[in-house]
């Protein structure tokens, strides 16, 4: 593999930097990873505050260049390795769909999410990014059932985004477990990358432990 393509990952166990990981593994990136222990707080350290003031994982570092936000690093990802398959060409009718469904999960979903867990009303409609929740899921939901996959028979970097998330979110009761999202995120949980990051981290969060 080209020293080119190289990236770092800062990355912890147990958290959403989990599917930036299998991406990685997916697209059989070179990289390697810097662990953080955010049981101790390290990602709130000064060193890591200089390459993310957020102090969130994941981040990725190609060379000089420093990406930061989910979708943004999966679609950086994903077009550094185009021979994967994961992202769609500029010219595939695919790219706006795959483009969309990345956006949507920041801009959408997330809001959306929080104010449902927080027992928030949304904003007014004129204000909110995301509407209402009913409307937001009930899109999110008449995707999925297009399936097997976002952008239908064709497996993408979009996938491991919503599988991740939507496999931690219903894990944790934040969305009703509907048959549509058992039956992607099962599809997403039994890809072999799943597996092999899952355990990996496992072991991280075990040495971690001490």
């Amino acid at each position: 593999m080209s020293n080119d393509r190289h990236v770092t990952l800062f990355h912890a166990p147990n958290t959403r930097s989990f599917g930036a990981r299998v991406l990685l593994e997916e697209l059989g990136a070179d990289h390697d990873l810097h662990v953080l222990n955010v049981k101790v707080n390290e990602q709130r350290g000064a060193r890591y505050m200089d390459i993310n003031p957020m102090g969130k994982v994941p981040a990725l570092r190609h060379g000089e260049v420093l990406v930061t936000e989910q979708a943004a690093i999966y679609m950086y990802l994903a077009d550094l390795y185009p021979e994967a398959g994961l992202a769609p060409a500029l010219d595939d009718p695919l790219r706006g769909p795959y483009l969309r469904w990345m956006v949507f999960y920041g801009s959408s979903f997330e809001p959306a999410l929080v104010d449902r867990a927080m027992k928030r009303a949304p904003a007014p409609l004129s204000t909110s990014p995301y509407g209402d929740w009913a409307t937001m899921f009930s899109t999110l939901t008449g995707q999925l059932a297009r399936g097997p996959w976002m952008l239908g028979e064709r497996f993408s970097a979009v996938d491991v985004l919503w599988g991740a998330a939507l496999t931690w979110t219903s894990g944790f009761q934040l969305v009703p477990l509907e048959p549509v999202i058992k039956s992607y995120i099962d599809r997403f949980n039994a890809r072999p990358a799943v597996a092999s990051v899952r355990a990996a981290d496992a072991e991280l969060a075990r040495t971690q432990a001490g």
